[in-house]
């Protein structure tokens, strides 16, 4: 039998992924959708300002939004969360401790001391962290949207390579910024060169999922230093990365191209086959090709040189899906199948 859960922000941007990501989900039926206050009481199909490329799930169409700015109480056991973070602050602790298991996009809780930031390619034993936490329920988060991207390519070069002094360059989507986050005359054949707080994230989130827990989170030893933009790209975040690698290119290419993580050997039914799709074209990958491999939730790699001992390549992944939604999906299936849930 299904488990039952509910998206709370389900009118957002992520919300919307959830909504449409969790429709015939073999795991999970959503049974609950939370908004705000303006939406409580009406049919999610007449409230949502509805932005995906796929329709509104018929499921969620005529389901009664309810509210999460009233202290409410949820019946199911697992909870999505797209809220926003001065609400996720607080009511993401008071589901845990009411037994609720809590799949965060939020930032608020990703340095809790015993929350992990789960990318389960990346860091699956991470998962453990939750048993600490002292509650009936628990929070496992996302990474930051450009961190998720970062990380798993990333990964495939530590499991065999030292790396050292990363930089790395974002080119982020608008839609990173939510359904009203920018004005048109801002981001329109413009630039903004700072995205505010998530260089920090970028520097802070990657030391800590590429890090050890063994009772406590210890992070992995890297310099890294992060510069953030926003360009006029519906959905995809392009990031230009430069480190120190002891490696030869041939050996760089096939860790990369061979890389699979726990989510491809449980075959969870959100994990791509290919978590990391390598290019040799030049012109790849770019977001308007390339954004929807493995449904949205695979990496794509490309412009790979090798200079000396610095590396450099192209990263592009889905904000919305990889980097949000699809990602706290694939964080439930993997607490599924090892029963934390």
């Amino acid at each position: 039998m299904k488990k039952k859960v509910a998206i709370m922000g389900a009118t957002g941007m992520v919300g919307q992924r959830f909504v449409s990501l969790l429709e015939n989900h073999p795991f999970f039926e959503v049974t609950s959708l939370y908004g705000s206050n303006k939406s409580k009481g009406k049919k999610y199909g007449d409230v949502v300002q509805w932005v995906l490329e796929k329709d509104i799930p018929q499921y969620a169409k005529d389901m009664v939004v309810k509210s999460f700015e009233e202290s409410p109480e949820v019946e199911e056991s697992i909870v999505f969360s797209a809220l926003p973070s001065d609400v996720a602050d607080t009511l993401e602790v008071e589901l845990a401790k009411s037994g609720h298991f809590v799949f965060s996009n939020t930032s608020s809780h990703r340095y809790d001391r015993f929350v992990p930031i789960l990318i389960p390619e990346v860091n699956p034993d991470h998962i453990e962290a939750v048993k600490y936490q002292g509650t009936k329920g628990f929070i496992i988060t996302n990474a930051n949207c450009s961190t998720t991207g970062l990380v798993i390519p990333l990964k495939a070069l530590t499991e065999k390579f030292k790396i050292s002094n990363l930089f790395v360059v974002t080119m982020q989507a608008i839609s990173g910024a939510g359904i009203h986050g920018l004005y048109a005359l801002d981001i329109h054949g413009n630039i903004l060169p700072y995205i505010a707080n998530e260089e920090e994230k970028i520097e802070r989130e990657t030391k800590k999922i590429l890090g050890t827990f063994d009772g406590e989170f210890k992070d992995f030893e890297l310099e890294i230093f992060a510069r953030t933009n926003r360009v006029p790209v519906r959905e995809g975040h392009t990031e230009v990365v430069f480190l120190e690698v002891e490696a030869y290119l041939p050996e760089i290419i096939s860790a990369l191209k061979e890389f699979k993580g726990v989510p491809q050997e449980l075959k969870l039914p959100t994990a791509p086959e290919k978590p990391i799709v390598v290019f040799e074209d030049p012109l790849r990958p770019q977001p308007v090709l390339d954004v929807n491999k493995g449904n949205g939730m695979s990496v794509s790699v490309g412009r790979i040189k090798l200079k000396g001992s610095t590396l450099t390549f192209t990263v592009l992944s889905h904000n919305t899906i990889r980097g949000a939604a699809g990602g706290s999906v694939l964080n439930a299936e993997l607490a599924y199948v090892k029963g934390l849930i």
